[in-house]
Formats: C-alpha cells, structure tokens, sequence
C-alpha cells in the first residue's frame, strides 16, 4: 500500500505528515468484541488471532512511516472487564472472577496480554525506524485511574452506563431516544455500555499527554 501512495503523494503531503502526530487507533478491540461478545463461541478463541492483529497494528505503523509520519502514538486496549457490556453479559456467581474493582479478571488480563504483545512491536518498529518516534499510549492503565478512585474523578459508579435500560449495568436497552439518561454524563466513566464519556475520554487524555501512562509523555515528545 505504502509503496503505490508513495507514487502519487505530493511533497508537499508528505512533509505536512513528517510534522504531524499520527494516532494509530486504538486498533483491534472491535475484533476482539465480535468473538468475545458472541457467546456461541469458545471464550479464549480470540486469543490465537491476536499475534495476527497486533501484526496488522504493526504493519500500518510502518505504512505511515513509509509515507513519511515522523511521530507516531500506538494505543494499547482497553480494560474491557470493566466494560458495562461485558460485564452484563458474563455475570458470574463466583467471586473469584471479579477483581476489587468489580471488574472481570479474565477480560481485563485478556487485554493486558494483547497490550504486552504490542509493546514488544512498538519495540521492534523502533529499531527498525530510530530517526522515527514511536510512543506507546497505555489506555489500560490511564483509564483503570478512574475505575480504581472513581470519587477522585467525580465518578459515581464507573461500572454503570449513564444511557441505557434499568438492568444492573443499565446494558438491557440501546441507547436511544427511548431510554433512560440515568443523569450527568460528567458523573459517568460509560456512555452507553460500550463507549466512554467524554468525562472518561479526559482523564485517559491526561494521562497520556502529560504522563505517566505514555512512554514518553506526549506534551513532551511534540
């Protein structure tokens, strides 16, 4: 792909990337959504396509350096078991499978496992690309702040979506003009069960531009 645009990318394109910050993603949770969420499946089938997806992440970093990104930002997952969705649709009885958060243990580590694969081809597009900077952005760890000490953020229950139905994690409806606003949005780390806020969305922001959960700071790195 790189090679072909290469060919009809004027100079003037090209350099106006070189001084632009290229966001890659996040890329790869709505994959992992379609297996996971689809219950007819085995749970852990996902697990043997992510090298493939975090693969395609690599190869489209290297693209847009190809054509002449010089600052790229690779966002790592989620921490999908705290996801309304997710934790609607696998409610266990047994205790063991929820962190002290609330939040599901397997699917959180499913996405920590994704995470830690994607550093290692962060790590390896920097030696292959050193006049390039590459940063990798740990969502994981930025919005786990808020599942953690929700009251520090002026969250009051980050595990409930602020649009939806009345079931525990208000996940039984869509959210549309039919259903119910369960109050501010700015009191919410969930929008409607699978999206965040723009409150949540902040804090990860944060995070990342100054620090700590980026490997270099973006205010810092630009």
């Amino acid at each position: 792909m790189a090679t072909h645009i290469n060919r009809h990318l004027p100079a003037a394109a090209r350099s106006l990337l070189g001084e632009s910050l290229v966001v890659m993603g996040e890329i790869g949770g709505n994959d992992y959504n379609f297996w996971l969420l689809d219950r007819s499946h085995p749970r852990d089938t996902p697990s043997q396509y992510m090298p493939d997806v975090v693969g395609h992440i690599g190869a489209a970093v290297q693209d847009v350096i190809d054509l002449g990104a010089r600052t790229v930002l690779v966002p790592g997952n989620f921490p999908i078991g705290c996801v309304p969705a997710y934790l609607n649709s696998f409610q266990s009885n047994d205790t063991s499978d929820y962190d002290q958060n609330g939040c599901l243990v397997w699917f959180n580590d499913f996405s920590q496992k994704h995470n830690q694969l994607l550093r290692q081809e962060v790590g390896r597009l920097r030696l292959q690309n050193p006049g390039v900077k590459i940063i990798f952005a740990d969502y994981f760890g930025a919005a786990m702040q808020f599942f953690q000490n929700p009251k520090r953020y002026g969250i009051d229950d980050p595990l409930v979506a602020c649009c939806g139905g009345d079931s525990r994690y208000h996940t039984s409806k869509g959210c549309d003009k039919n259903t119910t606003l369960w109050g501010n949005p700015a009191k919410f780390a969930s929008w409607d069960g699978m999206h965040m806020t723009e409150k949540a969305y902040s804090i990860i922001a944060g995070g990342v531009l100054n620090g700590p959960f980026a490997d270099t700071p973006l205010l810092k790195a630009c």
